[in-house]
């Protein structure tokens, strides 16, 4: 049975700096404790572009006010890291990138990264700054770290995951996709609470208990 729920893949489309990231993290980590062992979970950076961020700083926490109405949240997001005329924000998003390449392919970086923009307002657009978060967060040397997250290699893999994200004709960050190695698949854009996305793989899973239930009586499908 194990062996069968482990053909489910969950992938967290993200922006390191996005609000509804920061507000989805905690049903993230949700997921991967009571899938653990289960079903494998990654995540990806999807980069937003001048679109998909705020033009001035009220419009900022207006934005702000509205998630975190909706997320009962007992505090608000501070818009600290806000600049006019924003393109795209590359420092922490390639920061998370680029510590994969020392072995941390977990959600620290990016989650630090993401609480000191959105929770504390701190400015990570700053390369310097983006540097020493993700450096302490997972003990990293932060001058080896910085200078591979401006290298050409990490930034390609950004923007070639930010492609696939864009492929899936989604707009919103996160984005989770849900496949499982019979052909199921979900997408859920903009999502930020558990219970879809639970609900969603224990289907899958049951799918794949079905499938495997009717190999073990009839076996394989007759050949054309």
């Amino acid at each position: 049975m194990a062996e069968a729920e482990k053909r489910i893949t969950v992938t967290n489309y993200l922006e390191v700096i996005s609000s509804w990231c920061f507000w989805a993290a905690p049903a993230w980590a949700e997921l991967q404790q009571r899938y653990a062992g289960r079903v494998a979970f990654q995540w990806k950076i999807a980069l937003m572009d001048a679109s998909g961020f705020p033009k001035t700083r009220e419009q900022t926490e207006w934005f702000y006010r509205r998630s975190g109405m909706m997320m009962r949240s007992p505090f608000m997001l501070k818009p600290g890291w806000f600049q006019p005329d924003l393109q795209e924000c590359l420092a922490p998003n390639l920061i998370a990138e680029a510590a994969r390449d020392f072995g941390v392919n977990d959600d620290r970086v990016w989650v630090a990264l993401m609480t000191a923009t959105v929770r504390k307002g701190m400015q990570t657009g700053d390369w310097e700054t983006a540097a020493e978060i993700g450096a302490k967060a997972a003990n990293l040397d932060k001058p080896k770290l910085l200078a591979h997250a401006r290298s050409v290699e990490v930034e390609v893999r950004a923007r070639t995951s930010t492609a696939e994200f864009h492929a899936l004709q989604v707009t919103q960050r996160p984005t989770f996709l849900v496949e499982s190695e019979i052909g199921d698949r979900a997408v859920f854009s903009g999502f930020a609470k558990l219970e879809p996305l639970a609900v969603t793989i224990d289907a899958m899973l049951d799918d794949l208990l079905s499938y495997e239930a009717h190999a073990a009586h009839f076996g394989l499908p007759p050949e054309a």
